[in-house]
Protein backbone atom coordinates (compact mmCIF):
# COMPACT_ATOMS: atom_id res chain seq x y z
CA UNK A 1 0.00 0.00 0.00
CA UNK A 2 1.41 3.33 -1.03
CA UNK A 3 -0.42 6.23 0.58
CA UNK A 4 0.08 9.96 0.56
CA UNK A 5 -0.16 9.98 4.32
CA UNK A 6 0.91 7.48 6.98
CA UNK A 7 -0.29 7.64 10.60
CA UNK A 8 0.52 5.21 13.43
CA UNK A 9 -1.64 4.80 16.52
CA UNK A 10 0.25 3.20 19.42
CA UNK A 11 -1.94 1.78 22.20
CA UNK A 12 -0.56 0.13 25.34
CA UNK A 13 -2.27 -3.18 26.06
CA UNK A 14 -4.12 -3.00 29.43
CA UNK A 15 -1.86 -0.10 30.32
CA UNK A 16 -2.10 0.23 34.11
CA UNK A 17 -2.11 -3.53 34.60
CA UNK A 18 0.79 -4.03 32.17
CA UNK A 19 2.86 -1.31 33.78
CA UNK A 20 2.26 -2.71 37.26
CA UNK A 21 3.18 -6.21 36.06
CA UNK A 22 6.34 -5.10 34.27
CA UNK A 23 7.54 -3.08 37.25
CA UNK A 24 6.91 -5.88 39.73
CA UNK A 25 8.78 -8.37 37.56
CA UNK A 26 11.72 -5.96 37.34
CA UNK A 27 11.65 -5.68 41.13
CA UNK A 28 12.07 -9.44 41.47
CA UNK A 29 8.51 -10.76 41.76
CA UNK A 30 7.93 -14.07 40.00
CA UNK A 31 4.19 -13.72 39.39
CA UNK A 32 3.16 -11.85 36.24
CA UNK A 33 -0.15 -10.10 36.93
CA UNK A 34 -0.97 -10.33 33.23
CA UNK A 35 -1.24 -14.13 33.45
CA UNK A 36 -3.88 -14.30 36.21
CA UNK A 37 -7.27 -12.66 36.83
CA UNK A 38 -6.13 -9.29 38.16
CA UNK A 39 -7.11 -5.64 38.04
CA UNK A 40 -5.92 -2.19 38.98
CA UNK A 41 -8.26 0.14 40.79
CA UNK A 42 -10.00 1.22 43.92
CA UNK A 43 -8.95 0.95 47.53
CA UNK A 44 -7.55 -2.55 47.84
CA UNK A 45 -7.93 -2.73 51.63
CA UNK A 46 -11.54 -1.49 51.71
CA UNK A 47 -12.43 -3.16 48.39
CA UNK A 48 -14.20 -0.17 46.97
CA UNK A 49 -13.72 2.19 44.04
CA UNK A 50 -13.73 1.33 40.34
CA UNK A 51 -11.74 -0.94 38.01
CA UNK A 52 -9.22 1.07 35.99
CA UNK A 53 -7.63 -1.80 34.06
CA UNK A 54 -7.85 -5.58 34.00
CA UNK A 55 -5.80 -8.50 32.73
CA UNK A 56 -6.84 -10.63 29.78
CA UNK A 57 -7.69 -13.59 32.10
CA UNK A 58 -9.97 -11.23 34.05
CA UNK A 59 -11.93 -10.54 30.87
CA UNK A 60 -13.11 -14.16 30.95
CA UNK A 61 -15.17 -13.19 34.02
CA UNK A 62 -16.73 -10.26 32.13
CA UNK A 63 -15.00 -7.75 34.38
CA UNK A 64 -15.42 -4.30 32.88
CA UNK A 65 -13.27 -1.19 33.11
CA UNK A 66 -15.24 1.41 35.06
CA UNK A 67 -17.35 -0.99 37.08
CA UNK A 68 -17.17 -1.05 40.88
CA UNK A 69 -14.58 -3.17 42.65
CA UNK A 70 -17.41 -4.80 44.59
CA UNK A 71 -19.19 -5.87 41.40
CA UNK A 72 -15.92 -7.25 39.96
CA UNK A 73 -15.28 -9.30 43.09
CA UNK A 74 -18.74 -10.83 42.87
CA UNK A 75 -17.88 -12.04 39.38
CA UNK A 76 -14.41 -13.25 40.38
CA UNK A 77 -13.85 -13.65 44.16
CA UNK A 78 -10.18 -14.57 43.56
CA UNK A 79 -9.48 -11.42 41.56
CA UNK A 80 -6.10 -9.96 42.54
CA UNK A 81 -6.53 -6.23 43.13
CA UNK A 82 -3.68 -3.74 42.84
CA UNK A 83 -3.86 -0.14 43.94
CA UNK A 84 -2.94 2.35 41.17
CA UNK A 85 0.56 3.84 41.24
CA UNK A 86 0.23 7.02 39.21
CA UNK A 87 3.87 8.07 39.39
CA UNK A 88 4.88 4.74 37.85
CA UNK A 89 2.43 5.19 34.98
CA UNK A 90 3.85 8.60 34.15
CA UNK A 91 7.39 7.19 34.07
CA UNK A 92 6.26 4.38 31.77
CA UNK A 93 4.48 6.85 29.51
CA UNK A 94 7.56 9.05 29.31
CA UNK A 95 9.80 6.09 28.53
CA UNK A 96 7.53 5.01 25.69
CA UNK A 97 7.40 8.57 24.38
CA UNK A 98 11.19 8.68 24.18
CA UNK A 99 11.20 5.57 22.00
CA UNK A 100 8.48 6.95 19.72
CA UNK A 101 10.30 10.26 19.25
CA UNK A 102 13.21 8.35 17.72
CA UNK A 103 10.90 7.52 14.80
CA UNK A 104 9.01 10.77 14.25
CA UNK A 105 9.21 14.37 15.50
CA UNK A 106 5.44 14.54 15.19
CA UNK A 107 4.04 12.65 18.18
CA UNK A 108 0.62 13.52 19.56
CA UNK A 109 -0.33 12.17 22.97
CA UNK A 110 -3.98 11.11 22.94
CA UNK A 111 -4.09 9.69 26.46
CA UNK A 112 -1.51 8.37 28.88
CA UNK A 113 -1.54 5.01 27.07
CA UNK A 114 -2.11 6.14 23.48
CA UNK A 115 -0.07 8.18 20.99
CA UNK A 116 -0.33 9.07 17.32
CA UNK A 117 2.78 9.29 15.14
CA UNK A 118 2.83 11.27 11.89
CA UNK A 119 5.01 9.08 9.66
CA UNK A 120 4.19 10.74 6.33
CA UNK A 121 7.50 12.54 5.80
CA UNK A 122 9.64 10.10 7.77
CA UNK A 123 12.31 8.22 5.85
CA UNK A 124 11.70 4.53 6.45
CA UNK A 125 15.02 3.34 5.04
CA UNK A 126 13.42 1.20 2.36
CA UNK A 127 11.15 -0.56 4.86
CA UNK A 128 7.38 -0.68 4.75
CA UNK A 129 5.28 1.05 7.45
CA UNK A 130 4.34 -2.38 8.80
CA UNK A 131 8.01 -3.34 9.20
CA UNK A 132 8.77 -0.10 11.06
CA UNK A 133 5.72 -0.60 13.29
CA UNK A 134 6.90 -4.08 14.20
CA UNK A 135 10.31 -2.67 15.10
CA UNK A 136 8.70 -0.12 17.43
CA UNK A 137 6.47 -2.80 18.97
CA UNK A 138 9.41 -5.15 19.55
CA UNK A 139 11.56 -2.40 21.07
CA UNK A 140 8.87 -1.37 23.55
CA UNK A 141 8.36 -4.99 24.62
CA UNK A 142 12.09 -5.73 24.90
CA UNK A 143 13.35 -2.45 26.36
CA UNK A 144 10.39 -1.41 28.51
CA UNK A 145 8.76 -4.71 29.39
CA UNK A 146 5.18 -4.09 28.21
CA UNK A 147 3.34 -4.58 24.95
CA UNK A 148 1.49 -2.30 22.53
CA UNK A 149 -0.78 -2.60 19.54
CA UNK A 150 -0.01 -0.36 16.56
CA UNK A 151 -2.60 0.63 13.99
CA UNK A 152 -1.55 2.01 10.60
CA UNK A 153 -3.63 4.04 8.16
CA UNK A 154 -3.94 7.32 6.26
CA UNK A 155 -5.62 9.23 9.10
CA UNK A 156 -5.91 9.18 12.88
CA UNK A 157 -9.41 7.72 12.99
CA UNK A 158 -8.61 4.64 10.91
CA UNK A 159 -5.25 4.12 12.62
CA UNK A 160 -7.02 4.12 16.00
CA UNK A 161 -9.64 1.64 14.82
CA UNK A 162 -6.87 -0.61 13.48
CA UNK A 163 -5.03 -0.66 16.79
CA UNK A 164 -8.19 -2.04 18.45
CA UNK A 165 -8.17 -5.17 16.30
CA UNK A 166 -6.86 -8.44 17.75
CA UNK A 167 -4.70 -7.96 20.87
CA UNK A 168 -2.15 -8.01 22.44
CA UNK A 169 1.23 -7.16 20.88
CA UNK A 170 0.00 -6.82 17.29
CA UNK A 171 0.32 -4.53 14.25
CA UNK A 172 -2.73 -3.99 12.03
CA UNK A 173 -3.49 -1.86 8.97
CA UNK A 174 -6.80 -0.26 8.01
CA UNK A 175 -6.35 1.52 4.69
CA UNK A 176 -9.38 2.98 2.86
CA UNK A 177 -9.65 -0.03 0.57
CA UNK A 178 -9.78 -2.31 3.66
CA UNK A 179 -12.65 -0.49 5.40
CA UNK A 180 -15.45 -2.59 3.94
CA UNK A 181 -13.74 -5.88 4.87
CA UNK A 182 -12.22 -5.00 8.25
CA UNK A 183 -14.33 -2.21 9.79
CA UNK A 184 -17.83 -2.42 8.41
CA UNK A 185 -18.67 -5.84 9.95
CA UNK A 186 -17.87 -4.52 13.46
CA UNK A 187 -20.73 -3.66 15.87
CA UNK A 188 -21.94 -0.06 15.66
CA UNK A 189 -20.91 0.46 19.29
CA UNK A 190 -17.27 -0.11 18.33
CA UNK A 191 -17.21 3.08 16.25
CA UNK A 192 -15.50 6.06 17.84
CA UNK A 193 -18.10 8.57 19.13
CA UNK A 194 -20.89 5.98 19.30
CA UNK A 195 -21.66 5.68 22.99
CA UNK A 196 -24.25 3.54 24.74
CA UNK A 197 -27.14 5.95 24.19
CA UNK A 198 -26.35 6.43 20.49
CA UNK A 199 -25.91 2.68 20.04
CA UNK A 200 -29.36 2.02 21.51
CA UNK A 201 -30.96 4.63 19.24
CA UNK A 202 -29.21 3.15 16.21
CA UNK A 203 -30.46 -0.32 17.10
CA UNK A 204 -34.02 0.98 17.27
CA UNK A 205 -33.45 2.22 13.70
CA UNK A 206 -32.30 -1.26 12.67
CA UNK A 207 -28.63 -0.26 12.51
CA UNK A 208 -26.32 -2.75 14.21
CA UNK A 209 -22.98 -2.58 12.37
CA UNK A 210 -20.59 0.17 11.32
CA UNK A 211 -21.25 -0.75 7.70
CA UNK A 212 -24.96 -0.13 8.19
CA UNK A 213 -24.17 3.34 9.55
CA UNK A 214 -21.93 4.02 6.53
CA UNK A 215 -24.62 2.95 4.06
CA UNK A 216 -27.50 4.66 5.88
CA UNK A 217 -29.01 7.82 4.46
CA UNK A 218 -26.89 10.66 5.82
CA UNK A 219 -29.78 13.12 5.81
CA UNK A 220 -31.89 10.81 7.98
CA UNK A 221 -29.00 10.40 10.42
CA UNK A 222 -28.67 14.18 10.59
CA UNK A 223 -32.39 14.53 11.30
CA UNK A 224 -32.20 11.91 14.08
CA UNK A 225 -28.89 12.90 15.67
CA UNK A 226 -28.34 16.47 14.38
CA UNK A 227 -24.61 17.32 14.00
CA UNK A 228 -23.63 14.06 15.66
CA UNK A 229 -25.27 12.21 12.77
CA UNK A 230 -22.78 13.76 10.35
CA UNK A 231 -19.90 12.84 12.65
CA UNK A 232 -20.74 9.15 12.95
CA UNK A 233 -21.55 8.87 9.22
CA UNK A 234 -18.15 10.35 8.34
CA UNK A 235 -16.36 8.09 10.82
CA UNK A 236 -18.19 5.01 9.56
CA UNK A 237 -16.92 5.86 6.09
CA UNK A 238 -13.37 6.43 7.32
CA UNK A 239 -13.50 10.20 6.87
CA UNK A 240 -11.37 12.20 9.34
CA UNK A 241 -10.67 15.82 8.44
CA UNK A 242 -7.91 16.37 11.03
CA UNK A 243 -4.68 17.64 9.48
CA UNK A 244 -1.11 16.52 9.98
CA UNK A 245 0.26 16.36 13.50
CA UNK A 246 2.52 19.12 14.75
CA UNK A 247 6.10 18.65 15.86
CA UNK A 248 6.95 18.87 19.53
CA UNK A 249 8.84 22.09 18.85
CA UNK A 250 5.54 23.70 17.91
CA UNK A 251 4.87 23.70 21.65
CA UNK A 252 1.83 23.03 23.80
CA UNK A 253 -0.97 25.27 22.57
CA UNK A 254 -3.42 24.46 25.33
CA UNK A 255 -4.31 22.02 28.07
CA UNK A 256 -7.82 20.69 28.40
CA UNK A 257 -9.93 18.07 30.11
CA UNK A 258 -13.45 16.89 29.37
CA UNK A 259 -15.83 14.12 30.27
CA UNK A 260 -19.10 12.61 29.15
CA UNK A 261 -21.46 12.34 32.11
CA UNK A 262 -23.31 9.01 32.43
CA UNK A 263 -26.64 10.72 33.13
CA UNK A 264 -28.45 13.93 32.24
CA UNK A 265 -27.38 16.78 34.55
CA UNK A 266 -29.97 19.44 35.24
CA UNK A 267 -28.67 20.61 38.64
CA UNK A 268 -26.11 23.45 38.51
CA UNK A 269 -24.44 22.21 41.72
CA UNK A 270 -23.74 18.82 40.14
CA UNK A 271 -22.54 20.45 36.94
CA UNK A 272 -20.17 22.65 38.94
CA UNK A 273 -18.72 19.61 40.71
CA UNK A 274 -17.86 18.06 37.36
CA UNK A 275 -16.27 21.33 36.27
CA UNK A 276 -14.29 21.49 39.53
CA UNK A 277 -13.06 17.92 39.07
CA UNK A 278 -11.89 18.73 35.53
CA UNK A 279 -10.30 21.98 36.70
CA UNK A 280 -8.33 20.14 39.38
CA UNK A 281 -6.57 18.06 36.75
CA UNK A 282 -5.97 20.94 34.36
CA UNK A 283 -4.32 22.83 37.24
CA UNK A 284 -2.11 19.84 38.05
CA UNK A 285 -1.02 19.52 34.45
CA UNK A 286 -0.22 23.22 34.19
CA UNK A 287 1.92 23.19 37.31
CA UNK A 288 3.69 20.01 36.23
CA UNK A 289 4.76 21.76 33.02
CA UNK A 290 5.62 25.01 34.77
CA UNK A 291 3.07 26.97 32.75
CA UNK A 292 0.48 29.67 33.40
CA UNK A 293 -2.63 30.45 31.40
CA UNK A 294 -4.18 33.65 30.12
CA UNK A 295 -7.27 32.30 28.35
CA UNK A 296 -9.98 30.03 29.80
CA UNK A 297 -12.62 28.13 27.79
CA UNK A 298 -15.64 26.11 28.84
CA UNK A 299 -17.60 23.79 26.55
CA UNK A 300 -20.86 21.93 27.13
CA UNK A 301 -22.90 19.46 25.14
CA UNK A 302 -26.57 18.95 25.77
CA UNK A 303 -28.23 15.54 25.79
CA UNK A 304 -29.38 16.23 22.21
CA UNK A 305 -25.69 16.69 21.20
CA UNK A 306 -25.96 20.45 20.68
CA UNK A 307 -22.56 21.94 21.53
CA UNK A 308 -21.78 25.38 22.98
CA UNK A 309 -18.65 27.08 24.31
CA UNK A 310 -17.46 30.35 25.85
CA UNK A 311 -13.98 31.70 26.47
CA UNK A 312 -12.47 34.58 28.39
CA UNK A 313 -9.19 36.45 28.05
CA UNK A 314 -7.81 37.20 31.51
CA UNK A 315 -6.12 40.37 32.73
CA UNK A 316 -3.73 38.28 34.82
CA UNK A 317 -1.84 34.99 34.55
CA UNK A 318 -2.14 32.04 36.90
CA UNK A 319 -1.61 28.32 37.39
CA UNK A 320 -4.00 28.15 40.36
CA UNK A 321 -6.88 25.68 40.38
CA UNK A 322 -8.94 28.07 42.48
CA UNK A 323 -8.48 30.89 39.96
CA UNK A 324 -9.33 28.55 37.13
CA UNK A 325 -12.47 27.21 38.78
CA UNK A 326 -13.70 30.73 39.56
CA UNK A 327 -13.35 31.73 35.90
CA UNK A 328 -14.86 28.45 34.72
CA UNK A 329 -17.95 28.95 36.87
CA UNK A 330 -18.44 32.45 35.51
CA UNK A 331 -18.25 31.20 31.93
CA UNK A 332 -20.54 28.27 32.68
CA UNK A 333 -23.17 30.47 34.30
CA UNK A 334 -23.18 32.72 31.22
CA UNK A 335 -23.33 29.73 28.87
CA UNK A 336 -25.81 27.28 30.38
CA UNK A 337 -29.54 27.72 29.82
CA UNK A 338 -30.60 24.87 32.09
CA UNK A 339 -30.93 22.24 29.34
CA UNK A 340 -29.85 18.72 30.30
CA UNK A 341 -26.07 18.29 30.07
CA UNK A 342 -24.16 15.18 28.99
CA UNK A 343 -20.66 16.52 28.34
CA UNK A 344 -18.55 19.30 29.87
CA UNK A 345 -15.03 20.47 29.17
CA UNK A 346 -12.46 22.89 30.56
CA UNK A 347 -9.49 24.21 28.59
CA UNK A 348 -6.76 26.79 29.13
CA UNK A 349 -4.56 28.36 26.46
CA UNK A 350 -2.36 31.40 25.85
CA UNK A 351 0.27 29.54 27.87
CA UNK A 352 3.54 31.01 29.18
CA UNK A 353 6.31 29.79 31.49
CA UNK A 354 5.59 30.49 35.14
CA UNK A 355 8.66 32.70 35.34
CA UNK A 356 6.65 35.20 33.33
CA UNK A 357 3.66 35.05 35.66
CA UNK A 358 1.87 38.30 36.44
CA UNK A 359 -0.13 38.10 39.66
CA UNK A 360 -3.50 39.64 40.30
CA UNK A 361 -3.20 42.69 42.59
CA UNK A 362 -5.76 41.26 44.99
CA UNK A 363 -4.22 37.78 45.09
CA UNK A 364 -0.60 38.86 45.52
CA UNK A 365 -0.40 38.49 49.36
CA UNK A 366 -1.75 34.94 49.19
CA UNK A 367 -0.05 33.80 45.99
CA UNK A 368 3.10 32.25 47.44
CA UNK A 369 1.24 30.32 50.14
CA UNK A 370 -1.35 29.09 47.67
CA UNK A 371 1.34 28.03 45.20
CA UNK A 372 3.13 26.02 47.89
CA UNK A 373 -0.14 24.37 48.91
CA UNK A 374 -0.97 23.47 45.31
CA UNK A 375 2.43 21.86 44.88
CA UNK A 376 2.12 19.85 48.09
CA UNK A 377 -1.31 18.56 47.08
CA UNK A 378 -0.05 17.71 43.58
CA UNK A 379 2.86 15.73 45.01
CA UNK A 380 0.62 13.76 47.36
CA UNK A 381 -1.87 12.94 44.63
CA UNK A 382 0.87 11.87 42.28
CA UNK A 383 2.33 9.52 44.88
CA UNK A 384 -0.79 8.14 46.53
CA UNK A 385 -3.58 8.70 44.01
CA UNK A 386 -6.08 11.43 43.26
CA UNK A 387 -8.42 10.55 46.13
CA UNK A 388 -5.81 10.96 48.88
CA UNK A 389 -6.82 14.63 49.25
CA UNK A 390 -10.19 15.86 48.07
CA UNK A 391 -12.49 18.78 48.65
CA UNK A 392 -15.33 18.20 51.06
CA UNK A 393 -17.89 19.08 48.40
CA UNK A 394 -17.21 15.74 46.70
CA UNK A 395 -17.99 13.60 49.75
CA UNK A 396 -20.89 11.18 49.23
CA UNK A 397 -21.54 12.46 45.69
CA UNK A 398 -20.03 9.57 43.70
CA UNK A 399 -18.20 12.10 41.52
CA UNK A 400 -14.45 11.68 41.16
CA UNK A 401 -12.66 14.54 42.97
CA UNK A 402 -10.03 14.76 40.23
CA UNK A 403 -11.14 13.73 36.79
CA UNK A 404 -8.70 12.97 34.01
CA UNK A 405 -4.99 12.33 33.84
CA UNK A 406 -2.10 12.67 36.24
CA UNK A 407 0.87 14.96 36.27
CA UNK A 408 2.94 15.07 33.12
CA UNK A 409 0.36 15.82 30.51
CA UNK A 410 -0.82 17.76 27.62
CA UNK A 411 -3.11 14.76 27.29
CA UNK A 412 -6.25 13.50 28.97
CA UNK A 413 -6.36 10.06 30.53
CA UNK A 414 -10.05 10.11 29.72
CA UNK A 415 -9.96 10.04 25.95
CA UNK A 416 -11.06 13.13 24.09
CA UNK A 417 -12.14 13.63 20.49
CA UNK A 418 -9.63 12.93 17.74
Amino acid sequence: MSASRIVFHVDVNSAYLSWEAAYRLQMGESLDLRTIPSAVGGDVTKRRGIILAKSIPAKAYNIQTGESVGAALLKCPNLVLVRPTYGLYIRCHRAMLEVLKEYSPRVQVFSIDECFLEMTDVRLGGRSPVEVAHEIRNRIRTELGFTVNIGISVNKLLAKVASDFRKPDQVHTLYPEEIEEKMWPLPAGDLFMVGRATKEKLERMGIRTIGEIARFDRTLLRIRFKKHGDVIWNYANGIDSAGMLETESDGVKGIGNSTTIPFDVEDSKIARLYLLSLSEMVGMRLRDKGLTYGLVSVSIRHSDFEHFSHQKKLLYRSDSTDDLYREVCGLFDALWTGAALRHVGVRVSDLSPKTAQQLSFFDHPKALARSALDKTIDDLRLKYGNSVIQRGSFLHTGIQPVMGGVGDEDYPMMRSAL
